[in-house]
């Protein structure tokens, strides 16, 4: 009886651990409607602002700890990777607001979809911007996805602006990262996006206080607690996210994302007690019937794959 090689077994564990990061980063991220409506009365702009200060503080205590500062001088010298980097941080501030608008005001099933279709746009990107060739199965989950974004502009009798911004701001996020921010880890990314973030944060905060709507201080310790704590509660999923994408294939991060929506769907339905009618249900489904072909398509290619090297390369 063949007994498996100490590397294989190396490989299983971080393959475990790995899944592991990916659980707890999905999940964070689902259930993080919970955490913006607690923060009521705070306003949207109020709540993002402080995320993205305390974001910038737990960033800086960590690389300061880590004594990890090298890279920034590496970045400042590249103006392609700060343009990038600033591009980056636009458009996941703007993902940011619109995700704390939809929370904020009840609509946290509007966020769900707006995440449920984020995969379908990455695709539609890269055909339309990347110039990637699409397989017929990936072809058919566009078009699905695009019947879907039709139908609930038709059938709401206005365009559905949160699912689609959240979506499309995502996907382009996810886009300016792999053009540009791949030579970047996952906190000194964070790092560098936050401090482009920081002047316009520092300046909304002024102009929370100017117009008598801030909240901190105001409404109790565990209130103003929860304020300062949105950097750390922003930074640890991304960083187990990072840490799962080193050990998992690209085929069980795409599965385990799912997680995400699934939860923020749960949350805003079962227990913030948002009303989801039945023509939303209905585009729901047509974008699950979407996330399904792109899911087999997936796994079908991976597997295709792995035959392939088996082939080309067998093991002992």
């Amino acid at each position: 009886m063949t007994q498996p090689s100490p590397d294989a077994d190396t490989e299983r564990a971080e393959l475990r651990r790995g899944t592991a990061y990916g659980i707890a980063a999905y999940g964070i991220w689902g259930i993080f409607p919970l955490y913006f409506h607690a923060l009521k009365p705070s306003g949207a702009w109020e709540i993002l602002a402080h995320r993205i200060v305390w974001t910038l503080v737990f960033c800086a205590l960590v690389l300061t700890i880590r004594r990890d500062w090298r890279w920034l001088r590496t970045t400042l010298r590249s103006p392609r990777l700060i343009g990038g980097l600033s591009i980056a941080a636009l458009v996941i501030a703007i993902n940011w607001v619109v995700y704390i608008i939809a929370v904020v005001s009840g609509r946290t099933y509007e966020a769900a979809l707006g995440y449920f279709l984020n995969p379908i746009v990455t695709v539609g990107l890269g055909v339309f911007v990347l110039g990637e060739r699409l397989r017929r199965l990936q072809w058919a989950a566009v078009t699905v996805g695009a019947v879907a974004a039709v139908y609930l502009a038709v059938a709401g009798g206005v365009i559905p602006w949160i699912p689609l911004v959240l979506a499309i701001s995502f996907a382009t996020y996810g886009l300016v990262k792999k053009r540009v921010g791949a030579s970047l880890a996952a906190m000194h990314s964070l790092t560098a996006e936050t401090m482009v973030l920081v002047p316009v944060a520092a300046a909304t905060l002024i102009w929370v206080q100017a117009s008598g709507e801030n909240t901190l201080g105001g409404h109790g310790t565990t209130h103003t607690v929860m304020l300062l704590a949105a950097g750390v509660i922003t930074a640890i999923p991304l960083l187990f996210f990072a840490a799962a994408a080193r050990r998992v294939p690209l085929v069980t991060i795409g599965l385990l994302q799912f997680m995400t929506p699934i939860l923020q769907l749960l949350c805003g339905v079962l227990l913030l007690g948002e009303h989801v009618s039945p023509a939303l249900w209905i585009g729901f489904g047509i974008v699950w019937i979407a996330l399904a072909l792109l899911t087999f398509d997936s796994m079908q290619h991976s597997r295709h794959n792995r035959a392939r090297t088996d082939l080309i390369d067998p093991e002992p």
